[in-house]
């Protein structure tokens, strides 16, 4: 089979790679789109030593299942493979699992004509489903996940709050459709790439700045930052940005560690929430979600064929396109 692989820093190759075969318990899945993740960007950079080259990366697909139950059905997946015995896993906080693995991760993933998965791990969809739709579940369960969250430590509902969305990856594109799904009315997004910054003010409709030349907003003005970058920098804006009371909800991972203002976020009773990817429950409702409509008609999304995936990392990598997300079609 033809896969896209993962080969060195910097460095996707496209070329054969033996077809995987599914163990029992398990599902063959044949692809049909793949979304690139910033984490498959940070592992590309050479930035995630969780994976390692040679790797099939792509943990965002949609597919029929070839092999296992389900057969003949379009699909996606949760690419964590979870023990479904643990404390977490019977919580349904499965994301949290001690033992999982993760497909693109710890074992192939999905940038590829066909890979293999935990029947467990299968998230049924609309057969009528969008490819483009089902190949956005996992980043719209992030979204899903994250707002969720964060809902249970407002003080005030939703709508009311006022909201600030750091950077217009397809994180936090996704969370500002699904915030103005939601009714909220004043959410802004910041981000600092220009082609990025045009397509998700034309995409969801609300406020996007530039936080480099326009500054951000007054200190201590926001209920809920969401930070879906994960940088230095966003997190100590977020800190800035958030009201005493408010919260922040950390989503993105750019940079493992910083330091940031415990001395606000003790004195102002900041929350500081970390989430983690998804419970298979935000799965499901991201499912329902996207073929309802809530996240727009995805117009923003850029499909190329997986043979020119090296190129797709390329324009990703040096900020060449406007697209919060690329996906992959094999």
């Amino acid at each position: 089979m033809k896969a896209l692989v993962y080969t060195a820093a910097n460095e996707v190759t496209y070329r054969d790679e033996p077809e995987p075969a599914a163990a029992p318990g398990e599902v063959k899945i044949r692809a049909d789109a793949v979304g690139i993740c910033g984490s498959d960007m940070h592992a590309y950079h050479g930035h995630d030593p969780r994976r390692n080259p040679p790797l099939i990366l792509g943990h965002e697909l949609t597919g029929e299942i070839l092999e296992g139950p389900g057969k003949g059905r379009r699909a996606t997946v949760n690419p964590l493979i979870t023990c479904g015995s643990c404390e977490y896993c019977k919580q349904g906080r499965d994301n949290l699992c001690a033992n999982r693995t993760m497909i693109g991760m710890t074992r192939a993933g999905g940038f590829a004509d066909y890979v293999t998965t935990a029947a467990a791990s299968v998230i049924d969809i609309p057969q009528d489903m969008s490819v483009r739709a089902a190949a956005l579940t996992e980043p719209a369960a992030t979204a899903v996940h994250a707002i969720n969250v964060a809902m249970r430590s407002l003080v005030r509902p939703l709508p009311e709050c006022r909201i600030l969305v750091l950077g217009g990856g397809a994180i936090g594109l996704l969370a500002a459709l699904l915030l103005r799904s939601y009714g909220t009315r004043h959410v802004t997004l910041a981000e600092t790439n220009a082609l990025r910054r045009a397509s998700a003010a034309r995409a969801t409709g609300v406020a996007v700045y530039d936080p480099v030349a326009q500054g951000a907003p007054a200190d201590s003005s926001i209920e809920l930052v969401i930070d879906a970058v994960g940088a230095k920098a966003t997190r100590n804006a977020a800190l800035a940005a958030v009201k005493p009371g408010g919260v922040v909800m950390h989503i993105g991972l750019m940079h493992w560690a910083s330091e940031i203002d415990m001395r606000k976020l003790t004195l102002a009773e900041i929350t500081l929430i970390g989430t983690y990817t998804y419970a298979t429950s935000d799965l499901r409702a991201a499912v329902a979600a996207l073929h309802e409509g809530a996240f727009g008609n995805l117009a923003w999304v850029e499909e190329r064929p997986l043979s020119e995936g090296a190129q797709a990392f390329r324009d990703l990598h040096e900020g060449r396109t406007a697209a919060a997300k690329i996906v992959l079609r094999p």
